[in-house]
């Protein structure tokens, strides 16, 4: 027998939107104790027990936010709950749930789903996050991806943008860099590819900021990390979108400046060469 290189796949209109979210979903477990009510039902229901709860969101847009050129939907569904749970933990909160919105057009067949699905159950296993509702529809063109991530803290643990004070120190969680010259490589090579589709892409040496790019991580661990140092940071925010824009809005919402000094921020070693 011959393996089938070219196997059969699956219309959505196969499973209808129901059957599809239901096929979708039917893995993934609650692991929190404040998942009441989850995925099946009108609304889920979440107890805080007397925490605060923090909520944030955000969409991506094929051909705004990635390209499936080069992005895995495997790894964009990781990508997606990282990127929004990465806010909560900004706000020195404990993300806690997700819920995920899809529109996506007909060239999408049930298996691209379940790769993307695939990456968001690794993402909430890894986080420990209960996916609790969402919604799939159609689109016009493209993939469209909504989420929102709920996380508690205690009223005491709760850090914005508004608390810096003069004489604070500014310090950033890990190396910055790496995750735009990780996208300027796969731009790079994806320009190549469609230009002679015969050409290998040049990756080697590239795996830490690649990775950065497809599958980044949510600095959870940092909660952690400052009450064990007994540290209460005065603001805090998350820098996916620059250090520059980002310190702009700490100066703005606490209303104090800045001096950073070039030579100590932590740059990754590859976007100095």
């Amino acid at each position: 027998m011959t393996e089938d290189k070219n196997p059969q796949l699956t219309p959505v209109s196969e499973y209808g939107e129901f059957g599809l979210i239901k096929h979708l979903t039917e893995h993934f477990a609650p692991l929190n104790e404040s998942s009441e009510t989850g995925v099946g039902d009108d609304c889920a229901i979440i107890d805080p027990k007397g925490k605060k709860v923090v909520l944030s969101t955000d969409t991506l847009a094929e051909g705004v936010h990635f390209n499936l050129g080069y992005v895995p939907l495997k790894h964009l569904g990781y990508k997606a709950v990282v990127v929004n749970l990465s806010d909560i933990a900004a706000m020195n909160a404990q993300p806690t749930q997700i819920l995920v919105s899809i529109a996506a057009s007909n060239r999408f067949p049930v298996e691209a789903f379940e790769e993307l699905y695939a990456g968001i159950a690794l993402a909430c296993k890894h986080y420990n996050v209960d996916l609790v509702g969402g919604d799939t529809t159609s689109s016009q063109a493209g993939l469209v991806m909504t989420l929102t991530a709920v996380g508690l803290a205690e009223t005491q643990e709760i850090t914005t943008r508004r608390g810096a004070k003069p004489n604070d120190l500014l310090v950033v969680t890990g190396d910055l860099g790496g995750a735009y010259l990780g996208l300027q490589i796969l731009e790079r090579e994806h320009s190549v590819y469609l230009a002679n589709p015969n050409m290998q892409p040049e990756m080697e040496g590239y795996d830490y900021i690649l990775q950065r790019q497809l599958k980044p991580e949510a600095r959870t661990d940092v909660r952690e990390t400052l009450k064990q140092l007994e540290v209460q940071p005065t603001s805090m925010i998350d820098i996916s979108d620059g250090l520059s824009s980002e310190t702009l809005h700490l100066s703005d919402q606490s209303e104090v400046g800045f001096h950073i000094y070039e030579e100590k921020i932590p740059l990754d070693p590859l976007t100095m060469l």
